[in-house]
């Protein structure tokens, strides 16, 4: 099923993104060049995708009101996870605490939200489209991310499977749209 409207995601920065580039490449190429690492906050867990004719000036307007309220986040990766029934395997971050609060926000800050595929399951996803090897299976689940990193930016994307995404605006959490 194709899906398309307005995601908000943030993108990991530095040696860690390169890593975990790198992971993506290694095991998904396909999906390691449809973007750049990241974790999604709305669009497909919790709260689905904001209609793709809602107006650019709209989104900025609430978008950017809940980052600029929303100081930097501090998070850290758990231990690789394969999604139930799923032949996907990712990065889980903890769907409680400052992750929780900024989705919450997001989700309540006035914008219409189509139905959510999945509960709210903040990660970053490593492989998405081949099928599982029990031989990759077991390299992915070896991976380890302990490093803690900063999320400064929400990205919003408009998202039209299979085009590759848009980038609308980027709005920098405690700051202005970008």
């Amino acid at each position: 099923m194709a899906v398309e409207g307005i995601f908000v995601t943030v993108e990991l920065e530095g040696d860690l993104a390169k890593r975990i580039h790198a992971h993506q490449l290694a095991f998904d190429p396909k999906m390691a060049n449809y973007l750049p690492p990241h974790v999604t906050l709305i669009g497909s867990s919790g709260a689905g995708p904001i209609p793709a004719d809602t107006p650019l000036a709209e989104l900025k307007a609430k978008i950017g009101a809940v980052a600029a309220a929303t100081p930097p986040i501090t998070l850290r990766f758990g231990p690789p996870e394969r999604f139930v029934q799923r032949e996907i395997v990712s990065l889980p971050l903890d769907p409680h605490g400052p992750i929780r609060t900024l989705h919450e926000r997001l989700r309540s800050c006035g914008l219409t939200f189509m139905q959510a595929r999945y509960p709210f399951t903040p990660h970053c996803t490593i492989n998405l489209y081949p099928t599982l090897t029990p031989a990759n299976l077991k390299r992915m689940l070896a991976i380890r991310e302990r490093e803690e990193f900063t999320v400064r930016t929400l990205c919003v994307y408009h998202t039209r499977e299979p085009q590759r995404p848009k980038l609308l605006f980027k709005a920098v959490l405690g700051g202005a749209a970008a």
